[in-house]
Formats: structure tokens, sequence, C-alpha cells
């Protein structure tokens, strides 16, 4: 995998369309085609699942953008710095939890369960990620550190860790996984609260080999310190185990963790009692 790809697909009227765009796209038709198909054995109709879609995908790219921009302030000068996703910076925890209050909502309306519907839904997201993620390959980001491993990536020279590779092949099983499983929940949310838990730790993990994790308050300084050149021992707020790097304060490791609480919580409280 040491070349570089051509983030542009094609080209109309002069306007470059990019891989990632379109494999978003695709994702998300995917999804759907799948969670259209699956929706009566979830006892929701396949239109109220297209009414849901119609709402909670918009809401989910506000999110991922949002989420992104949260916490890149210091990189907008202008609203149509924010609102100019061509030039790249989406968050996929944004667009899971602007998504969900969405799809809740629709849920309210339509007097339709909500961990119904997220355990239709979330296998179909898992795939969708899987597809998804390669558009980051093809814009030659969220990549990892350095390595000599087989399957390394070049970036600027440098052969790193494919993350987005690791998320996307997670992703893939996580979706075959939970779609076996499905046929046997014994709960409402079951399937739902697996996904968490599974994609959480599988994104805990990998995020630990990223260098371009969204950070918060003393991160920020510790990551830029520790890009910088600078000896990792020498670097306030890195606590090192091994040979790994430990960053205290990372974003997604920390929302990972949360999710998995919760997940555990209500895994045991939806869990039916046996008698």
């Amino acid at each position: 995998m040491l070349f570089t790809p051509d983030p542009i697909a094609f080209t109309i009227f002069g306007l470059d369309i990019r891989w990632y765009a379109v494999l978003i796209c695709i994702s998300m038709i995917t999804g759907t085609a799948i969670g259209y198909k699956r929706a009566p054995l979830y006892g929701i109709k396949s239109d109220d699942l297209l009414d849901m879609v119609l709402v909670s995908i918009p809401a989910a790219i506000v999110g991922l953008r949002v989420w992104y921009v949260a916490f890149n302030l210091e990189n907008y000068h202008s609203f149509y710095d924010v609102i100019n996703l061509r030039a790249g910076g989406l968050a996929i925890h944004g667009g899971l939890i602007f998504g969900m209050v969405a799809a809740f909502i629709m849920c309210r309306i339509k007097k339709i369960s909500p961990f119904e519907v997220f355990d239709l839904a979330f296998p179909c997201i898992a795939l969708g990620q899987a597809i998804g993620r390669w558009g980051n390959f093809f814009n030659q980001e969220a990549y990892g550190t350095t390595t000599d491993l087989p399957w390394a990536i070049s970036i600027d020279g440098v052969k790193v860790h494919p993350t987005f590779l690791y998320e996307s092949v997670w992703c893939l099983l996580l979706f075959i996984g939970l779609s076996i499983f499905a046929k046997h929940r014994k709960f409402s949310g079951q399937i739902f609260c697996l996904y968490l838990i599974f994609y959480s730790l599988e994104r805990f993990f990998v995020e630990q080999l990223r260098t371009d994790s969204l950070l918060a308050g003393p991160s920020k300084l510790t990551d830029a310190l520790l890009f910088s050149g600078l000896d990792p021992s020498n670097v306030p707020g890195v606590i090192h185990i091994g040979q790994f790097l430990i960053y205290p304060f990372r974003t997604a490791q920390l929302i990972s963790l949360a999710a998995i609480i919760a997940a555990l919580i209500i895994y045991k409280v939806r869990t039916p009692n046996k008698k």
C-alpha cells in the first residue's frame, strides 16, 4: 500500500468530486437499503424508517461537522469556513449523537420504540462506517504512527499504521456479527448496546495509534509538543507503558469509555429477569 491515491473520483462541470464524498453517499444508500429491507423484522414500517432516515441523516451530517469544528475553533474564522465541507473535517461521534437525537425525536412522534430502531439501525451504521473509512485512505488522513508492518501505508514517504483500515475491517466484522446475533436477541436494545461496547473498544485502542485525534484542554499542548519533534520522555502529560504513549484527554477515548459504561448499564437494566 505504498502509493499515493488520487482523492478526486471524477469532475463534473469543473467541480471535483472526491472519493470521500462518493463513499459516504454509497455508505448511506447501502445502510438505508438494508435497513429498509429489515425494518418489518423489528415491527417497523419501512416507510416510517425512511421518514426517520430523511431527518436523521441531515442531522448526522450537521453533527459530524459541528463536533469537529468545536474542537478546532482556532482553524475556523468565518461561517463559510465552517460550512465548507470540501476542506474536510468530520467527526463520527458528533454524527452518531446528532443522528440518535433526531431518530429519538422521530420515534416519539411516530410512537415507535427507539430501542427497536437503534437495534435495526446500528448494524447498518457499522457497515456504513466500514465503507466510509476508505474515504480517509483517498484523502490520506486518519492515519497512525510510524510502523514497519507489511500493511503500512506511505504518507509523505513515511510508513505509518493504516488506522482507517483497522476501523474499516472491525466495523465490517461488527456488521456481520451483529446481523447474525440479531436473530437471537433477547430484548429490545441488545444489538444497540453490543454496538456501543464493541465499537467503542476498537475505537479506544485504535485512537491511541492516531496522530490526528480531537483533543481538549491540556492535551492540545501535549500533542503539539509531541509531534514537534521533542523526545516523548520530555513531553508533559504523556504516560509511558512500555513502548506505548498514553494521552490522558483524547476526546474519542473518553467518549468511548462513557459509551461502554452507558451500554453496560442499559444492558443490565433491560435484560429480562429469569424466574
